[in-house]
């Protein structure tokens, strides 16, 4: 497991080194706090997220509770207010139902432009 306290080697939207997104829920889909991903990271867990109860009744909905812990799976289970790294398909499925949750662009992998826009990312970035 990665240490949050150093840089990851991977890049961000902006192509600087990827930021932490979250290590309290730790995060990620190798849960090391970073949106890395790789061959085996079929969801592309990309998009560092700040989740919003519309946005996880909205994931509820579509067949992906966020909500109820799953320690099996290591994951705690999200509240409102909470960072994740999300599925970026998923991002897009909210955002194109207007439920999108901010993000944390120093924190969302490169790999999220595959599937959205750095202009649809920039305008639900955090504002910090």
């Amino acid at each position: 497991m990665r240490d949050p306290a150093f840089p990851s080697s991977a890049h961000n939207v902006y192509g600087a080194p990827l930021a932490c997104c979250c290590t309290s829920p730790r995060t990620g889909f190798f849960r090391d706090g970073y949106c890395h991903t790789g061959p085996h990271d079929i969801g592309s867990h990309t998009v560092c997220a700040q989740v919003t109860a519309e946005f996880l009744a909205f994931s509820r909905r579509r067949g992906n509770d966020l909500v109820t812990p799953r320690p099996e799976f290591d994951f705690p289970g999200l509240k409102p207010g909470d960072r994740w790294c999300l599925c970026v398909s998923r991002w897009k499925e909210a955002l194109d139902a207007g439920v999108a949750p901010p993000v944390l662009l120093a924190a969302t992998h490169e790999k999220a432009l595959e599937v959205v826009t750095l202009e649809q990312l920039e305008a639900h970035a955090l504002r910090d």
